[in-house]
């Protein structure tokens, strides 16, 4: 007898697409979806199934609970997110002795560790003109090396002890597109910025590591993630350690407990055939693992660039400087961005351009163009812009003329983390970034995530986010420009099929449909009927990956 197919019934299902009504039942057939619809026609489909295939049909009464397609991350990085759920957390640090605190407190109850790791400090935390310094850390922590990332991970606080280990002198270079802050003296201060640390704070971390570390750290991300509906991530820092930890994975089980879509993290050197020689590099090892292990649970899709900074650290590229007259370049210049991404493209490569600040989405488009003018017209060329902070009424008119995909994370803009973020534009600037309405309205493709570790990873306050413009974090705090909101259904769509579009993986994969792989999630609140703020905290109450229970309820 073959496997049974279970038939979900009195349910309200989200089948994927903002333009469909719900439907009350859905069947399941080994890995895929058999039929979705009203319960008599659903039932009925599925004995049909089930008398050709000798197998039984089992019903499961959902009790009217809300279906959606598993949440697909549109942006995250696996291995740092599950290595940051397990460092000391700062996002909810008010000050800086708050963090002193906390990290004295760690330090205490880890006496044997021999490194100290903490995430999401925020920049208001300091006082206005002051930066983060190695001092500061000092005062509680001297002993070990003290790494530190940022909320944005785009720079990094460490202490005396981790400059040192790190090998940082006066003599260090910095990096092509990153800063070793320095004092009056030429010296480090304990403050590393953009490339600087990933090459220096990452790259030790890296260092120190071993398999077994990197092994636990992925499998975090993917627990972590299924607790909260997702059934498919987008990989956005894919490098060789987090490959072969991938590997060992799909080595040991054949498979990941979610289907992941990765970009390959390009480093911008100022050289261009080095630059050049790492896009080749990326295509042998695509088709390699395309050779080895298919497609089904881990892709190599395309390239990572990173344009340029954040906001909060004053190094996103804009158009105008900020308020304290900073006004930095891109991380890629246009010399080297645009040859590399026609040499991307031909190879089939898609584009994830990062680009916080509206010069740099100026220059990611200037990227796109150039590969269809050189490489010609191709329908699955799919490109992504990511993050979109603050952008342009032009480029959003000349993404829709483009078909490029706005890849946003509505955790960014939670109010309680935009202090800074507001003061450091300093203008009117302060009040028209994230403008989801202006892509919704140009017709813009839009697929939401989080970029965990950056953010919080929880798909449901993710969502009520999108929905209210509120606060996630501070309840008390008023929405920022509310009139950017989604709608649920719209919302939904960007967190399950949109993604699935702007992966390609669009015919797998982000809907309840005859066909698909049965990727879906049962939640305890329904945003289309019942307050977004029941979203809060919420867990998904039962998650499957290809028909298989994952997350049963407790």
């Amino acid at each position: 007898m073959s496997a049974p197919i279970t038939v979900y019934r009195n349910a309200a299902i989200f089948t994927g697409s903002a333009d469909e009504p719900t439907q009350e039942s859905f069947a399941v057939q080994d890995d895929r979806v058999l039929a979705v619809g009203s319960f008599d026609a659903v039932n009925t489909a599925a004995r049909e199934a089930a008398g050709a295939a000798d197998s039984e049909v089992r019903e499961i009464d959902l009790a009217g609970a809300f279906v959606t397609p598993g949440i697909i991350e549109g942006h995250a990085h696996m291995m740092m997110l599950g290595e940051a759920l397990g460092k000391v957390q700062l996002r909810d640090a008010e000050t800086v002795a708050e963090v002193q605190r906390r990290l004295a407190e760690a330090r205490r109850a880890q006496p044997d560790a021999s490194i100290l790791t903490g995430v999401s400090w925020r920049f208001d935390i300091f006082e206005p003109g002051e930066r983060p310094t190695a001092a500061m850390i000092d005062e509680v922590v001297a002993d070990v090396p003290v790494v530190l990332d940022a909320n944005d991970l785009h720079s990094v606080w460490v202490n005396t002890a981790a400059l040192e280990a790190m090998g940082i002198t006066r003599e260090t270079p910095d990096p092509v597109g990153g800063e070793i802050v320095r004092d009056e003296n030429g010296d480090a201060t304990g403050f590393l910025l953009e490339t600087a640390a990933v090459k220096h704070a990452w790259g030790y971390l890296e260092e120190v590591a071993t398999d077994e570390d990197r092994d636990r750290f992925l499998d975090n991300a993917f627990s972590a993630y299924l607790a909260t509906g997702v059934t498919g991530a987008t990989e956005m820092s894919l490098g060789h350690a987090d490959l072969e930890a991938y590997r060992r994975i799909l080595d040991r089980d054949g498979r990941l407990p979610f289907p992941v879509n990765a970009h390959w993290l390009l480093t911008a050197s100022g050289d261009l055939e080095t630059d050049l020689a790492e896009i080749a590099e990326v295509v042998r090892i695509r088709d390699e693992i395309a050779e080895t292990y298919g497609d089904t649970w881990l892709r190599i899709a395309g390239v990572k660039f990173i344009l340029d900074g954040v906001i909060d650290a004053c190094t996103a590229a804009m158009r105008a400087p900020y308020a304290n007259g900073a006004m930095p370049g891109p991380i890629w210049e246009r010399e080297f961005a645009l040859p590399v991404a026609v040499a991307a493209d031909a190879a089939g490569l898609q584009f994830a351009l990062h680009a916080i600040g509206d010069e740099a989405s100026t220059i990611a488009l200037d990227m796109i163009a150039e590969a269809e003018r050189v490489n010609g017209p191709n329908p699955n060329r799919r490109p992504r812009v990511e993050h979109l902070e603050y952008v342009a009424d032009d480029t959003i008119a000349r993404m829709a003329e483009l078909g490029v995909t706005a890849s946003m994370q509505p955790v960014h803009c939670d109010p309680a983390v935009l202090d800074n973020w507001q003061a450091v534009l300093g203008d009117e600037r302060a009040t028209t970034g994230f403008p989801w309405h202006k892509f919704r309205e140009a017709g813009v493709h839009i697929a939401l995530g989080t970029d965990a570790p950056t953010a919080p990873h929880e798909a449901p306050d993710n969502l009520f986010i999108a929905l209210t413009a509120k606060s996630a974090l501070e309840r008390d705090r008023a929405p920022y420009q509310p009139e950017r909101v989604f709608t649920p259904e719209q919302a939904l769509e960007a967190l399950t099929l949109g993604t699935a579009y702007a992966t390609r993986w669009e015919s797998e994969l982000g809907r309840v449909a005859a066909g698909y792989r049965a990727n879906f999630v049962v939640w305890g609140v329904n945003p289309l009927t019942e307050a977004p703020e029941l979203l809060l905290g919420a867990e998904a109450v039962l998650t499957a990956v290809d028909g298989q229970i994952a997350t049963p309820a407790e």
